[in-house]
């Protein structure tokens, strides 16, 4: 059937005519028979039976859209190839769009108006339909096992979100202009609610398993469009899958917020491997397999490929969650949402970790990054922020449990305490309010009113900043630093596999050669590639994004901050008594710190422009402190940072000033460093008698820096003069022990790397010996080899201080505790 175009529509033609050809173009029917029949228009015969029977004339009016739409979906058995009842509405849709803009051209204003008003009614109820159709796919027939609309409707969203520059094929045709913005715009909350819980599904759908490799950008920008509109961001927090309650055998509540909340899918989206769960591309084969053989441009490429898009989807989840907190109808539910993962997942925390319980690294790495982009307003103003930060909420929140967590210098009989004192506390404030409240219904309506907000006011209401930076605190300790751990594990591992590896190709290049021994070389070249893999995407997400390690340090700098206004500030000596609340705060606050600055200052440019000022302040005032910081190993930690700082180990310049015009530098860290290289004696570990030679190493290098600098002498020469019968002699004393105990181990490791090397000379009597029995004797070798080195260069090391510090203070070796012991 052809349409006259309205735009030449002929004089004789009424308006009704004139409209009647425009609503029937729109929603593709006719009236009347149809002489040449095609698939496109349909007959509603039933509807202009009912027409006549009401003597109205055969045609498409205003006034009738509604029931030749409703009629028109309403069609039994839909033809094989048809179009789904949405997508009818969707073309049909667009056809009005057109119709509207031919009928510009028409002179006559009143029917242009007419025509104008009659389009906008039938597109309105399009819409309307379209939503009804949407939310109930079952309205009207469609053809066995039809497309859902939502799925229609997802694959316009993709199209429109598609990335101009992004030569990779959309999943479909757009939609018509206007569209999607008018279905969800001119939409109440019901009226959407179950076409979003379905579109939600999908969308999370399409980001399932998929690596930074893959396609994620695409549905990542559709759910900020969607979070944009309120109702579409109110469908989502109350989706049944925004945090699920699946109760999946073998499977815990903190891998079921990964794999099955909406939000879960786009956070597990990473370069870092989950094994369990594998997402594809696999990030570690494609872009760093086979990695030594690789150009070092190569592997710059996929370094900084996987960081951009690993940050664009950073800025995606942030915009997301920014959108959503702004929101009054939804904020509530987005910080539930993040506390649940952090509560689900809390065991992260641990030594091993079970994938099977908990959210994968990738995930946990992603949140710390967004809650970092969450709080950089706050980190930006920290001075004017901090205040906002109230430690009650360690105990009186009730999103997140602190309580379990080890704390600083506190027993958990302790923290028990002090959190029922401040219960206690608030009980009686909420007493007192209620007390009040009661005086004043005697009293007059403002008098009600102000009694009414004091009993609100008992309340105890923490600032988004405060939630913002507890929850970040977490989630950072159980996402960037455990995944931090994980790399140093690794490498570990790698190192170690290497090695093994090295050994065993020297035993068989020795002619020590078996088929156990090739069965061997090959596994452990299988290990070494998938460590190598694993490490290199660790170190592409996160220690080649100088920007994210950045942030990091600007929210421990904001928490050393906060930890020394609980006890009065950056002063020497510190209060003679701890007070509560600084005990009472989680040791791992101030653990993942230390751990942050380690790693960043072993990273080529990872420091630089950042002020070290007030960490450095920090480690001094606490690092001899047990009455502060109970745990040693936290204490050995603050002088590992510093001994990374000392300015022929980290290449900038900036950290000798920290050294040699730091005021509390100079008045204390000679001191403490004595003092903590006595403590490390007795850590309370079982390892402590093989821990102390560490630490006492990283403190012997500090101290041999130090004594080169004249003021750090000077200071030295005053602290061995005032406590010459006390700490200082009780250094000299463990410096000589440890000493002897190193060098009495080397040489007595070094008679047996003789008698190895003697059997491996007689080579006669060497070759008769079984190959597994020569195979473990070159092991011993080698591991005895490498302990032989490193014993002997921390026993050089301790000799060495004591030639240069006897040299210039000799009076303490000439006391009776210490006299003639550097002969020993």
């Amino acid at each position: 059937m052809a349409f006259s175009s309205p735009a030449s529509a002929r004089p004789q033609r009424s308006p009704d005519e004139v409209e009647d050809i425009i609503l029937r173009k729109i929603l593709l029917v006719s009236l009347t028979p149809l002489a040449n029949p095609g698939p496109a228009v349909a007959y509603l015969e039933l509807t202009a039976a009912e027409l006549l029977s009401e003597s109205r004339p055969l045609l498409a009016l205003r006034d009738a859209a509604e029931r030749l739409l409703i009629d028109r979906l309403s069609l039994p058995d839909p033809p094989a190839g048809s179009p789904t009842p949405f997508a009818f509405l969707v073309s049909a849709f667009r056809r009005a769009a057109d119709e509207a803009r031919k009928i510009s051209t028409i002179r006559d204003a009143a029917l242009r108006a007419r025509l104008a008003a009659s389009i906008a009614h039938l597109r309105a109820l399009i819409l309307s339909y379209a939503r009804i159709v949407a939310g109930n796919p079952d309205t009207f027939p469609s053809q066995p096992g039809a497309q859902h609309p939502a799925a229609e409707l997802l694959v316009f969203l993709l199209a429109e979100a598609a990335d101009p520059l992004d030569p990779t094929p959309g999943p479909g045709a757009p939609p018509p202009p206007g569209f999607i913005d008018e279905f969800f715009s001119g939409a109440d909350y019901d009226s959407i609610e179950t076409a979003m819980g379905e579109l939600y599904e999908l969308l999370r759908q399409s980001v399932d398993k998929v690596s930074a490799l893959g396609d994620f950008q695409r549905p990542l920008r559709v759910l900020r469009r969607l979070v944009g509109i309120p109702n579409c961001a109110k469908a989502l927090v109350n989706h049944p899958k925004w945090i699920p309650k699946n109760q999946i055998m073998f499977i815990g509540e903190g891998r079921v917020m990964e794999l099955y909340s909406v939000l879960g899918a786009f956070f597990h989206v990473s370069a870092i491997r989950d094994r369990e769960f594998a997402s594809k591309p696999d990030v570690g084969q494609q872009c760093f397999s086979e990695a030594s053989s690789r150009r070092p441009a190569d592997l710059l490429s996929s370094f900084t490929t996987i960081k951009s898009v690993m940050n664009g989807l950073y800025d995606g989840l942030k915009d997301i969650l920014l959108t959503l907190l702004k929101n009054l109808d939804t904020r509530e539910k987005v910080l539930e949402y993040i506390a649940e993962v952090i509560n689900k997942n809390a065991s992260r925390s641990g030594m091993q970790v079970d994938p099977l319980k908990c959210a994968s690294s990738g995930m946990f790495v992603n949140l710390s990054a967004v809650m970092l982009r969450l709080c950089e307003p706050f980190l930006d103003n920290m001075e004017s922020k901090k205040d906002k930060i109230d430690v009650k909420y360690l105990f009186c929140n009730n999103r997140i449990d602190f309580k379990d967590l080890t704390a600083i210098n506190a027993s958990s009989e302790e923290v028990s305490s002090w959190i029922e004192s401040i219960n206690n506390e608030h009980a009686q404030n909420n007493a007192s309010g209620e007390a009040r409240f009661v005086e004043s219904q005697e009293a007059t309506s403002s008098g009600k009113n102000s009694a009414s907000s004091q009993l609100r006011c008992s309340k105890k209401n923490f600032s988004f900043v405060c939630e913002c930076f507890f929850m970040t605190s977490r989630v950072l300790n159980l996402g960037l630093m455990k995944a931090i751990s994980d790399f140093k594990h690794i490498s570990q591992q790698l190192a170690r596999f290497e090695d093994d590896l090295e050994s065993n190709r020297a035993v068989r290049d020795q002619g020590g050669g078996s088929p156990q021994l090739e069965q061997d070389i090959t596994r452990l070249e299988k290990i070494v590639e998938i460590l190598s893999q694993d490490k290199l995407c660790y170190e592409a997400q996160i220690l080649r994004d100088g920007a994210f390690l950045q942030r990091a340090l600007s929210f421990y700098r904001l928490m050393i901050l906060w930890s020394v206004n609980l006890v009065g500030g950056f002063k020497m000596p510190l209060p003679s008594q701890c007070s509560k609340e600084f005990a009472c705060i989680p040791e791992h606050f101030l653990d993942d710190a230390m751990d942050l600055l380690v790693l960043t200052s072993r990273i080529p440019k990872a420091l630089e422009s950042f002020v070290l000022d007030d960490f450095l302040s920090f480690i001094i005032m606490f690092m001899g402190s047990t009455s502060y910081i109970k745990n040693p190993y936290l204490r050995a930690k603050m002088v590992e940072v510093l001994n990374c700082w000392m300015p022929q180990r980290s290449g900038l310049s900036s950290t000798a000033s920290l050294f040699e015009g730091h005021q509390l530098c100079l008045d204390y860290l000679v001191r403490n460093l004595l003092k903590l290289y006595v403590d490390i004696e007795f850590t309370g570990s079982h390892t402590q008698f093989f821990d102390k030679f560490n630490i006492r190493h990283n403190i012997a290098e500090l101290l041999e820096y130090l004594w080169d600098v004249p003021s750090h002498r000077n200071a030295w020469r005053q602290i061995a003069k005032e406590e010459e019968k006390g700490v200082y002699l009780n250094f000299l004393n463990f410096l000589i022990n440890d000493s002897i105990y190193l060098l009495d181990e080397s040489l007595n490791k070094i008679l047996e790397l003789k008698e190895i090397e003697a059997e491996m000379t007689n080579t006669v009597e060497w070759e008769r010996r079984p190959a597994q029995e020569r195979e473990e004797r070159l092991r011993v070798f080698h591991q005895w080899e490498n302990i032989v080195r490193f014993d002997m260069r921390l026993a050089n090391e301790d000799v060495g201080m004591l030639a240069f510090t006897s040299e210039q203070i000799p009076a303490p070796f000439l006391l009776p505790g210490g006299k003639g012991r550097e002969h020993a």
